[in-house]
């Protein structure tokens, strides 16, 4: 019997491909990209206005209030002892690029370091930093990489404690927040939680990208004439789906369309052309790759 990993073969098949010579170097250049406007970030709005949320660059600004050792300098020997502690974790390719996002992220921080501040308002502070840093990671974790930090940490505490790396991550990111209200104040670790907040949704944009897509369900009884009014006339491709009805037990199919925001008016009325009694269900999907949306990749 064939042991559940499966052959070494197939096990092959499902590797992720090598990646050509441009592709690699174009990673690379995003690399240096997100971690110089995060650098950006931290000097221009985050560090001036002692807004730690979170991370390294947290621990840094915390640090240079109570000893004055320069941001850059807490952040590289914090990220080497870190990734060198997590290096077992690591794939070669990750291995290496989170080893040059450690390095290049904190030279970025020496420097910009010293440039002005447009704004001592700690709230205007706190939002613009956490887009500029969300944007700086968005481009980063595009880039297939890492600046490292409390991220090697997290995976550290999941694999020895079991928690989840959900909860290691917030529970790092809360400890470097908590501790900025106790050496600066209240007031100054509350302005970081929307830091952080900000952060993660600006991530999550950049990640999925700007255009939302849609989502329709249709179920009908006219399926094979919705079917071609949907592929002729909105000329978008279509899934049937085999579905079974809740109360009644009839079998019946179910239209699967995927489509742009512009396109739910012209759909809405294809329908209501066709079968005014359809059955339609139309919601959200933040990302679509493929023929007719996002290229894949």
């Amino acid at each position: 019997m064939e042991r559940s990993g499966g052959s070494n073969k197939n096990r092959d098949r499902f590797k992720s491909p090598a990646l050509s010579a441009p592709s690699l170097i174009t990673e690379y250049v995003l690399l240096f990209i997100g971690a110089f406007i995060m650098a950006l970030s931290f000097n221009v709005f985050l560090n001036p206005n002692q807004v730690a949320s979170g991370g390294v660059a947290g621990i840094s600004t915390i640090v240079q209030h109570v000893t004055g050792i320069k941001p850059a300098f807490i952040q590289w020997t914090l990220n080497v002892l870190l990734f060198v502690a997590g290096f077992k974790f690591l794939g070669r390719d990750f291995a290496i690029k989170t080893a040059i996002g450690t390095v290049a992220f904190p030279l970025f921080v020496l420097l910009t370091e010293g440039m002005p501040s447009p704004t001592d308002n700690v709230l205007l502070a706190s939002l613009y930093g956490g887009i500029l840093t969300g944007i700086g990671l968005g481009v980063v974790f595009r880039a297939r990489g890492s600046t490292g930090g409390l991220a090697l940490a997290s995976q550290l505490i999941h694999r020895y404690t079991g928690l989840s790396l959900g909860v290691a991550v917030a529970l790092l990111d809360g400890l470097v927040i908590l501790t900025a209200g106790l050496v600066f104040s209240p007031e100054k670790a509350l302005y970081a939680l929307i830091g952080l907040y900000v952060t993660s949704k600006t991530i999550d944009l950049i990640q999925s990208g700007f255009n939302f897509s849609k989502v329709a369900f249709i179920i009908s009884k006219e399926v094979d004439s919705l079917s071609q009014a949907v592929l002729v006339d909105l000329d978008r491709g279509l899934t049937k789906l085999q579905g079974l009805g809740g109360y009644t037990g009839d079998e019946r199919m179910v239209l699967m369309v995927v489509l742009n925001q512009s396109e739910v008016s012209r759909l809405k009325t294809i329908v209501k052309t066709v079968d005014p009694n359809a059955f339609v269900i139309i919601s959200d999907t933040k990302e679509v790759l493929g023929e007719g949306f996002k290229v894949n990749g």
